[in-house]
C-alpha cells in the first residue's frame, strides 16, 4: 500500500492553504486595528482621518474576499467573522453621524451573519456617543440617538435563530442592558436638567 503519494498531495494542499491562512491573519488584524482607529475618530469628530481609515480597511475587506474565494472554511472561520464585524460596526457609526442610509450586506460584500454581528455592536458606540452628548449638554442629541438605539434593538431582536446559523443571542443581550442603561441615565440626565433650570428660575424671580 503506498500512501506516500497521497500524503504528499495532502501536505501540499495543507501547505498553501496554511500560507493562505497566515495571509488572512495578517489582513484581519489590520482590518481590526482601522476599524477602532476609524470609531476612535469618529467619537472625536475626525471624520477626515475616519474616513482614510475606513477606506483602508475597505480595501483590504475586499482582498480578504479574493484570497478566500476557494477557501470558504477559512472565510467562514472565527477571525474573518471578527474583522468583517468590526468593519461593519465602524462602517454603520460613521453613516449615522453622517445622517446617511446604512449599505446593505450585499452591497459591502459582507456575509449577512457577521453583518448583524456587526450591527449588534453599533448599539454599544451609541451608547457611547450619548454619554458624550450628554457631557456637552446637549440632551436634544442624545434623546434622539437613544431612540435610535432603541429602533436598531427591536429590529435586531427579530432575527431569531438557531446558534449554528448565526450566534447572535448573546448581543442581543447585550443590546437590551445597554438600552436600558441608557435611557436610566438619560432619564436622570433630564431630571437633573430639568431641576437646574427651575432652581434657575427661582434665583431669577429673586434677584
Amino acid at each position: 500500500m503506498d500512501v506516500s503519494k497521497i500524503v504528499e498531495e495532502i501536505g501540499r494542499v495543507l501547505d498553501e492553504k496554511d500560507e493562505v491562512r497566515e495571509k488572512a491573519l495578517k489582513i484581519t488584524r489590520e482590518v481590526v486595528r482601522l476599524s477602532g482607529d476609524t470609531i476612535k475618530a469618529l467619537h472625536r469628530k475626525d471624520f477626515k482621518l475616519a474616513e482614510e481609515r475606513l477606506e483602508k480597511a475597505e480595501t483590504l475587506i475586499g482582498q480578504l474576499r479574493e484570497l478566500l474565494e476557494y477557501h470558504k472554511d477559512i472565510y467562514s472561520s472565527g477571525y474573518v467573522q471578527t474583522a468583517h464585524q468590526e468593519f461593519v460596526e465602524a462602517l454603520l457609526f460613521y453613516h449615522y453621524l453622517k445622517g446617511v442610509e446604512f449599505p446593505l450586506p450585499r452591497e459591502i460584500g459582507i456575509p449577512e451573519a457577521d453583518y448583524a454581528l456587526g450591527l449588534g455592536d453599533l448599539i454599544g458606540e451609541l451608547r457611547r456617543h450619548v454619554l458624550l452628548a450628554m457631557l456637552e449638554g446637549n440632551l436634544e442629541e442624545a434623546e434622539k440617538t437613544y431612540i435610535d438605539m432603541e429602533h436598531i434593538y427591536e429590529e435586531l431582536m427579530r432575527l431569531d435563530y438557531p446558534k449554528g446559523l448565526v450566534n447572535l443571542r448573546q448581543k442581543q443581550d447585550s443590546a437590551r442592558k445597554l438600552v436600558e442603561r441608557t435611557l436610566e441615565d438619560l432619564t436622570r440626565a433630564k431630571l437633573t436638567k430639568e431641576l437646574e433650570d427651575k432652581i434657575k428660575e427661582v434665583l431669577q424671580d429673586e434677584s
